[in-house]
């Protein structure tokens, strides 16, 4: 996985995590950098932290199933975007808007917002990718996007939100459909 792929699916898993930002930037009184800082920082901790955990599952069960690795990785990608899309336009599916930025409530919002990177960690094992490259820059993008979100919210509110996230969930699974691809010799 090169760059450009990798920068691509970092922005993709953050998409969730931006969303949140936003809404927390919606629903504070005031913003401040460390309440951003605060923000980004559950959320690019867990969103590096998942991947990783992932990755060591994966990495764990790779021989058994290397020959099917790349219908896992793009199966995995395609339920993830499936999903994003879904929670986009599920008008049932709003996430909290709660400003406390509290142990618990951050805790529970950077497990639910990164558990699709798990997902995607147990891909990671499947595919040729450094695992400490991927999940550090993951966290460093998830990190920055998520406390810009906290200002986005704060500004232009979520006019964006759900397309954001459709887009977010149409670039996983073209990324699944890219893997497959490349495994046949399909790919450029």
């Amino acid at each position: 996985m090169g760059i450009a792929e990798l920068f691509i699916m970092a922005v993709v898993l953050s998409m969730d995590a931006f969303a949140v930002a936003v809404c927390k930037g919606l629903s504070m009184k005031k913003i401040s950098l460390g309440k951003m800082a605060i923000v980004g920082g559950w959320f690019g901790l867990f969103q590096a932290l998942m991947p990783a955990i992932g990755y060591l599952l994966g990495s764990a069960f790779a021989g058994v199933v290397n020959s099917v690795a790349h219908w896992i990785a793009f199966s995995l990608l395609l339920i993830i975007g499936i999903n994003m899309i879904r929670e986009a336009v599920c008008p049932d599916c709003d996430e909290d808007t709660d400003a406390s930025l509290s142990f618990k409530n951050m805790l529970v919002l950077a497990i639910a917002t990164s558990i699709d990177a798990l997902a995607v960690g147990v891909s990671f094992a499947m595919i040729d990718v450094n695992i400490l490259a991927a999940v550090s820059f993951i966290g460093v993008v998830t990190f920055c996007l998520s406390a810009v979100g906290v200002k986005v919210g704060s500004v232009f509110g979520t006019r964006y939100n759900k397309k954001a996230q459709i887009t977010g969930g149409i670039v996983l699974v073209c990324l699944g459909l890219k893997i497959v691809l490349e495994h046949y010799g399909m790919w450029f």
